[in-house]
């Protein structure tokens, strides 16, 4: 009797653990199978190949965090990264690389400024100004390279490779900026005041704003950190291929939103963290490479990628309401 008792308890503790951690389960049953279906998967070269190749993806996420924690959306930074990476790259030839990164930085934290402004102090809907930006941005880098694809004019000559195909102590430098930007921004979002005000803007605005936080200023402040991290993209971008299309960064949004979605950020802010971001990139980032190991065609992926989303959404709906299945059906 008293097992028959406790199995419903049982269940229901299993059904809480996948609803809270199911992402990280995920990720650790995809990487088995992978594993045990191409020998090659867990090679070091591939495993650091997988990383490197998806630091720029997860520098985007890391800031676009910030954002949807605090209840809004960011579908700009794509076409923000393609500005970033062309103005840089034009800069280069022009100032040299010393004068054009800061300018480069300036220039695209300006627009996160401009967004910040219209959504947090205007209170303007994050979901249509953004996509706005979106158009906008891409017309102002056309309008800025004329058209042109940008490519430095002296790629021995610089040291401005450094990074995105530099190494230190045999690991790729945009791995360690990624990396250490994911362990500064989530002491940022997890140790000081400021990361407290950001789940507190996104779990209720109105309560916040009655305890005395500055819900505008907090919201126009994760703009910034998403422009500064989308501004550090399109520097690794830049640098790795040392000349950039205008559209290099285009469709890239909503594969950073489908990262920081798995990773169980709610789209509907108050919930996320910088760790479990860092886990939805790799497991985009590892998914891609396993299924192109394993013989499937590139484009399978989107499928893939598709089903996971739905799985998490799922996941994320499943833990606020406490089980799994709605209580309706």
């Amino acid at each position: 009797m008293a097992d028959t008792a406790t199995n419903p308890v049982s269940l229901k503790a299993a059904g809480n653990f996948l609803a809270r951690q199911g992402i990280l389960v995920a990720f650790v049953i995809f990487m088995v199978g992978f594993a045990l279906a191409n020998d090659r998967f867990l090679d070091m070269d591939n495993v650091l190949g997988v990383v490197r190749s998806s630091t720029i993806l997860g520098v985007m996420a890391l800031g676009v965090t910030f954002v949807v924690i605090s209840g809004n959306l960011d579908l700009s930074v794509g076409s923000m990264m393609s500005f970033s990476a062309i103005v840089v790259l034009d800069l280069h030839d022009k100032i040299g690389p010393e004068l054009a990164i800061p300018a480069m930085f300036i220039m695209t934290m300006s627009l996160g400024a401009l967004i910040g402004f219209l959504v947090g102090y205007l209170k303007l809907n994050s979901l249509i100004v953004t996509l706005g930006m979106l158009s906008a941005i891409h017309g102002l880098t056309l309008t800025y390279s004329g058209g042109k694809n940008i490519d430095i004019a002296d790629k021995e000559g610089t040291w401005f490779s450094i990074f995105g195909q530099g190494t230190a102590l045999g690991i790729p430098v945009p791995i360690l900026i990624f990396l250490g930007l994911a362990a500064l921004l989530s002491i940022l979002l997890t140790k000081m005041p400021f990361g407290r005000k950001v789940y507190a803007v996104g779990g209720n605005g109105t309560a916040a704003t009655f305890s005395g936080i500055r819900r505008a200023r907090t919201v126009f402040a994760c703009y910034l950190v998403s422009s500064f991290c989308v501004a550090t993209a399109g520097l690794i971008q830049a640098s790795r291929s040392m000349g950039s299309q205008n559209t290099v960064g285009q469709g890239m949004e909503l594969e950073v939103l489908a990262a920081i979605i798995l990773g169980g950020a709610s789209l509907m802010g108050g919930s996320g963290t910088v760790f479990k971001t860092v886990i939805g990139v790799l497991i985009l980032g590892f998914i891609q490479n396993g299924l192109l190991l394993i013989g499937l065609e590139f484009y399978v992926q989107y499928i893939v990628t598709w089903i996971i989303i739905i799985l998490a959404v799922w996941l994320d709906i499943a833990a606020k309401r406490g089980r799994l299945w709605s209580p309706i059906a």
